[in-house]
């Protein structure tokens, strides 16, 4: 037996042993679910070493359920005495807990029937002094760019390994290994006692489909010289790109907004909106669990439903929600394989480049930065601090800084006209830069 079957198998034992554990206490149901890994950080300043990490995590969650009522205890420790404390711990928060009539396991219909092998264990057998090299290649490249380039803040090569399972007394224990790489880059620059700050990073579950340590010192560096001499700009209603690294997050605020918790405390301005025009005809949005070695992939979710290819927006139009079973019974719904989230959300692209996109707009500002928190999803209404790029005559004319955007969830997603191809397969939702019709720009 290899060591990944035992790690799969060792950890299948032990959330087992917390269900039966459970069982003899006399609970109505019970789950568990497990998680633990390990991994090397490396951080170097400006060519120096700055710090090395080991770290080590793992934890066990169980939940037990005296009818309606749950009650959930947490332990690190997995011995068979420390699972058999826990478990007393939660089914005594069971008796105590007032009774909630969406509370309970999700129906065993919609557990995960078989775990496909999604290719997401890569472990990187990275020592100290080898991600110390990669890291100072890293620096190296970025300090030499420009002599715009004043410090590196910091680069990082991170590497991580671990396991996550789930295990119900209805029968469901599985689990399974995944790994996750990182390495990052941050620059600082400065023109004219200027001073501008800009980053770059790439991250997989294999190692050898990182982007090369030059590659990622250069590209941060680049971006960095790029904002130097940046202006302010008038206020005034224009155009906005938002550029790929950044356009996955105005996704994850509709995600928020058709998510079960905000939908049924009516704390969503897309309360109700299965059906309706919610983007324009040319946009969908497919959510893919099972890409192999994808950042977001998943062979179920973290109650151990089923995931599988669904379209969340099919030509504009919300097709569903983002629920798991609680937010599915408090909406009298079928859950739908999201209890921790999206898996690979993917947002359908125009044949169309970023230079395109810009060409395109002709005139208006496109946003590399963002800052703050101004979102209110009751309402929809936005309003962040930006920074970027002004656009005259479909070209690049200067950067610019110190700005606010603002506008309305809804009318922005309403008014996309276009997303370009330039994806950015770096996180959990993969999209291209995203072009809105109009924005308040917020300036001098």
């Amino acid at each position: 037996m290899n060591d990944t079957n035992r790690s799969i198998e060792d950890t299948i034992f032990v959330l087992q042993n917390a269900i039966d554990a459970a069982a003899k206490l006399g609970a109505s149901a019970a789950e568990a679910a497990l998680s633990s890994g390990g991994g090397l950080s490396v951080t170097v300043r400006n060519g120096e070493l700055e710090s090395i990490e080991h770290h080590e995590d793992k934890a066990l969650s169980l939940s037990t359920y005296r009818g309606k009522s749950k009650g959930t205890a947490t332990t690190t420790d997995f011995s068979t005495q420390s699972i058999e404390d826990t478990v007393v711990a939660a089914d005594r928060i069971a008796r105590l807990a007032e009774p909630d009539p969406y509370a309970g396991l999700i129906n065993p219909k919609y557990l995960a029937q078989e775990i496909p092998d999604l290719d997401l264990d890569h472990p990187w057998n990275l020592g100290p002094e080898s991600a110390v090299e990669l890291a100072k290649r890293c620096d190296t490249a970025a300090r030499e760019f420009d002599p715009g380039v004043k410090q590196i803040d910091d680069v990082s090569v991170a590497q991580h390994h671990g396991l996550r399972g789930y295990a119900s007394s209805d029968g469901f224990a599985h689990a399974y290994l995944s790994s996750r790489h990182s390495l990052s880059c941050v620059v600082v620059g400065k023109s004219e006692g200027v001073m501008q700050r800009g980053y770059w990073y790439t991250v997989a579950r294999d190692a050898n489909e990182l982007e090369a340590p030059e590659f990622v010192g250069i590209t941060a560096a680049r971006r960095t010289v790029a904002k130097l001499g940046a202006r302010k700009i008038r206020t005034e209603k224009a155009p906005v790109i938002f550029e790929a690294p950044v356009a996955g997050g105005l996704i994850d605020h509709f995600i928020n907004a058709v998510s079960g918790g905000n939908l049924y405390r009516k704390a969503s301005f897309l309360v109700d909106s299965v059906g309706q025009m919610i983007f324009p005809e040319h946009i969908s949005i497919i959510e893919r669990p099972h890409i192999p070695r994808g950042l977001g992939s998943a062979p179920f979710d973290t109650e151990g439903a089923k995931t599988s290819d669904r379209t969340l927006v099919e030509n504009g139009v919300l097709t569903g929600y983002v629920l798991g079973s609680y937010s599915a019974r408090r909406l009298n719904l079928e859950p739908t394989g999201n209890a921790g989230g999206v898996n690979n959300l993917t947002v359908k692209h125009q044949p169309l480049g970023f230079n395109e996109l810009v060409k395109q707009m002709d005139r208006g500002l496109i946003v590399t930065d963002l800052m703050g928190f101004g979102i209110n999803l009751v309402t929809g209404d936005y309003s962040r601090g930006a920074s970027g790029f002004w656009v005259e005559n479909g070209e690049t004319a200067y950067p610019v800084d110190e700005i606010t955007i603002a506008g309305n969830l809804a009318d922005m997603f309403k008014h996309i006209v276009a997303c370009a191809d330039d994806v950015d397969l770096r996180g959990n939702v993969r999209c291209g830069s995203i072009l809105l019709e109009s924005l308040t720009i917020a300036g001098s």
